[in-house]
């Protein structure tokens, strides 16, 4: 005697051994003997051996018409064997008994399980609903693996084009792009990005960069909605300066000015002006929603995004010709020692002279001509009135960067220059990315740079220290210590930033073009207005739930754009490269096998380094250049021996590893492997002076 019986859904035969009143003992075609519950127990027979059976009803099951079996099958409850008796005959064999059976079991859709080896037949209407969705995944399998096959040859469907940075990098799993992504990918052994690059998806690198930026972080583009500028409530007194900005040509959110009083007289006020859209935009209004959203404009070469629409930074921007309301910070030194004698903070309007723009007058308002030393050649009257004015200002930053290196422990060394990226001929509102561009080097630490970086920093540190003693909390940036792998983190509470060499540090003068900015400049509005009771007025309390929200929200922002910043600059190194024909240039070795070019911001790996010390000279050989991957690579071909200043690349080059291109994980699974390629590098460590 043999027995069919049902094992968690599977059906299995066996000659039965022996029978018990609630299990069957019974020895599979294996030879292994296994105990069967009775109630598991389908069917007993002596004909065909199990071997056989099984076979031959599988083979007879997919014979049958779906659709007969379910017309003849009974309206109530009913047992495989009434199907076989029903569809085959009144004396259907063990083998068509069994075929029923497995039948039933492989047609859900059109029979409902009601008990071991019992069924019912599913709802007319219930059936139609599940065959339409069978035939619609039928379908949808169909378009799938046609779109895969047009990839595979070299060709992109439309509707993978348009969700391509979705599939790439957030990518619902289900949805018929993805998979056909992936089936072409797996199919044709190819990695997604190669795939897809190779069937004309990604239009360029530079779009494959630019818009997988967008996707991230500004998916529903970057226009603004209509926004119009408050104006200021504030009856704002007149200040009593003339005072000038210190910018780049391509600034349009002019945040900062300085003025100078009091020269020659013994005491010598510097003013520092600060743009003041915080007496106009409040909390929570619309314009404070949309720069709550992007939290800082992104820079770019030739491009920006910026935080705030242009109409309403062109309200508050310090421009020249006009009285602009200002924050500003008066700050008096003894003119002969430099000592701090009284600060204070007024809410006011300034009359800004002059704009001035560092990229036109840093080969002419040199260290001689401040010093008095030698003639400023073709200079603007406008700039030349202001020599006494940026001498002694040239005389205080040299001194407050002093001051602050004793802090330190060690002076801030400027090795590397800041390098100025130029495209020629955008047309439109962005590049395209094959613009002719030209890279051009800026010395850090120049006249006009430290005497803007130094006033920045006395107005970030004054405010910070006296947000803390008027109780009002504000967004700090601290460094706990100048040790390796301590970072520089925000925070509420006012703490050393020993980068800096200062007491406490903050961000408030860049209100236009980083949020943090803007809010500590309400909280700086309130102190000005209401003094030691601006606690109880001030827009954030402390230990406020929001700020640490906004901090959250900054920090994750500005590194990513910080990221896409840095990726974009390489690009255009890599550009410049190739527009050029240039394929050796001189580098710096600073880690194992990476070296730093001499000319060009560009850090890569190289080979033929082993043996070479820190800080050895060589020459190299570029490799091929991949925009996707933003990737090149190079080759040691000669040591030139200069002489290099080890403990300078030590201080000035401890992060330059995190501006290679490194691994961005696709968020594609193919073969349940997550597949990886190159991209942009990480944000570059913080910039103290800013």
């Amino acid at each position: 005697m043999h027995i069919l019986f049902d094992e968690a859904g599977k059906l299995l035969t066996g000659r039965l051994l022996s029978e018990a009143e609630s299990s069957l003992q019974v020895e599979l075609e294996s030879g292994k003997r296994v105990k069967v519950k009775a109630a598991n127990a389908l069917l007993r027979f002596e004909k065909p051996a199990p071997s056989q059976l099984m076979p031959a009803a599988t083979a007879l099951a997919d014979s049958m018409e779906l659709e007969l079996a379910y017309e003849f099958a009974p309206e109530d409850e009913f047992g495989f064997a009434d199907l076989a008796h029903e569809y085959f005959s009144d004396s259907a064999s063990t083998t068509e008994q069994v075929a029923a059976l497995v039948c039933l079991q492989g047609a859900p859709h059109y029979f409902r399980r009601a008990g071991k080896g019992r069924y019912k037949k599913a709802p007319a209407d219930v059936l139609a609903q599940a065959l339409a969705g069978i035939e619609k995944k039928k379908q949808l399998q169909a378009q799938i693996d046609a779109w895969a096959a047009e990839l595979a040859a070299g060709a992109c469907p439309e509707p993978v084009r348009q969700q391509l940075y979705k599939i790439l990098f957030k990518p619902d799993k289900n949805a018929p792009e993805y998979k056909a992504v992936v089936e072409a990918a797996r199919t044709s052994h190819t990695a997604p990005l190669d795939l897809l690059q190779s069937a004309g998806a990604i239009r360029s690198a530079y779009q494959f960069h630019w818009q997988r930026f967008l996707f991230d972080q500004f998916p529903k583009g970057t226009r603004f909605p209509p926004l119009q500028a408050p104006a200021i409530a504030d009856e704002l007194p007149l200040a009593n300066v003339q005072a000038f900005s210190i910018d780049d040509s391509a600034t349009t959110e002019i945040d900062d000015a300085l003025s100078v009083q009091g020269l020659g007289q013994g005491s010598v006020t510097l003013g520092i002006h600060i743009a003041a859209p915080g007496l106009a935009v409040l909390p929570d209004s619309a314009i404070d929603q949309v720069a709550r959203q992007r939290l800082s404009t992104v820079y770019m070469p030739g491009h920006k995004i910026t935080m705030l629409p242009d109409d309403v930074v062109q309200a508050y921007t310090l421009m020249a010709g006009r009285d602009c309301p200002a924050v500003s910070l008066y700050v008096t030194f003894d003119e002969a020692t430099l000592a701090v004698t009284d600060s204070r903070t007024a809410l006011e309007r300034v009359p800004i002279a002059v704009n001035l723009r560092h990229d036109r007058l840093d080969a002419v308002i040199t260290e001689a001509w401040l010093d008095g030393e030698a003639p400023a050649g073709a200079i603007d009257p406008e700039v030349a009135q202001l020599q006494p004015s940026l001498s002694f200002l040239w005389r205080l930053a040299r001194h407050l960067k002093a001051q602050r290196e004793v802090v330190r422990g060690k002076p801030e060394n400027f090795n590397r220059p800041d390098y100025t990226f130029r495209l020629d001929g955008v047309a439109g509102d962005e590049p395209v990315g094959d613009e002719p561009v030209s890279i051009t080097t800026r010395k850090r630490g120049a006249p006009l740079d430290l005497i803007v970086s130094e006033a920045m920093i006395v107005a970030n540190s004054t405010w910070g220290n006296w947000l803390n003693d008027c109780g009002v909390p504000g967004i700090y940036r601290s460094q706990a210590s100048m040790q390796p792998g301590v970072k520089v983190r925000m925070g509420t509470k006012a703490q050393p930033h020993a980068g800096i060499g200062v007491k406490s540090y903050t961000w408030a003068t860049s209100p236009l073009r980083r949020y943090v900015d803007l809010v500590n400049q309400w909280q700086i509005i309130a102190c000005a207005r209401h003094g030691k009771t601006a606690a109880l007025v001030a827009p954030f309390k402390p230990k406020d739930a929001n700020l640490f929200g906004i901090i959250g929200a900054f920090d994750a922002a500005y590194s990513a754009y910080n990221g896409f910043q840095n990726g974009m600059e390489r690009y255009w190194t890599l550009k410049y490269l190739a527009q050029n024909g240039i394929t050796e240039l001189t580098a710096t070795l600073f880690k194992d096998n990476l070296v730093r070019a001499d000319t060009l911001p560009l850090v890569l790996p190289v080979m033929g380094a082993d043996g070479l010390p820190r800080g050895a000279h060589v020459r190299v050989k570029l490799g091929a250049i991949d925009d996707m991957t933003l990737d090149v690579h190079g080759t040691v071909v000669e040591r030139l021996d200069l002489p290099t200043d080890a403990a300078a690349q030590d201080e000035d080059g401890g992060d330059d590893e995190d501006a290679l291109a490194t691994p961005v994980a696709l968020a594609i699974n193919v073969d349940d492997a997550e597949v990886e390629s190159t991209a942009q590098p990480a944000p570059p460590p913080d910039s103290a002076g800013s």
